[in-house]
């Protein structure tokens, strides 16, 4: 990781030592830097990078009240080299899919791009997207 991301996104939580545990253990995300007494983390894994920010505890934008599940209308697509570790750590933890492991292929322009992928939500249920790359082909 060589700095910041042009996007970064920052998710409110509800308890940051869950969706650490989550994030870092299970996903394989690293600590960057935390502000603990904030509640604060700032998180990578290869080139992605998020924040996450403890709801009352630091200084949390809230436009309108924390109603579970969190992030509704968004999911986060993360890519990833080890997407079978991943999903074997997530089956040992009991953690649940949203959306089982999948091949997918989608139209770019001219060709198609394929992910290997599945969507898990988090603790506070941001549902993630993390997906390997297959390759390309000439569009069907």
């Amino acid at each position: 990781m060589s700095g910041n991301n042009a996007l970064i996104p920052e998710l409110a939580v509800t308890n940051c030592a869950a969706s650490l545990s989550f994030y870092c253990d299970l996903l394989g995300f690293a600590v960057v830097y935390e502000r603990p007494e904030e509640g604060f983390a700032f998180l990578a894994k290869g080139d992605a990078q998020l924040m996450i920010d403890e709801i009352g505890k630091g200084r949390t934008f809230e436009p309108a009240p924390f109603i579970a599940p969190l992030g509704r209308g968004v999911n986060f697509q993360i890519l990833v080299t080890d997407l079978t570790a991943i999903l074997e750590r997530l089956r040992l933890a009991g953690v649940e899919l949203f959306l089982p492991l999948e091949e997918k292929w989608y139209r770019r322009n001219d060709h198609e791009v394929g992910n290997r992928q599945f969507i898990v939500a988090d603790p506070d249920g941001y549902l993630l997207r993390l997906f390997e790359e297959c390759g390309e082909r000439p569009a069907s």
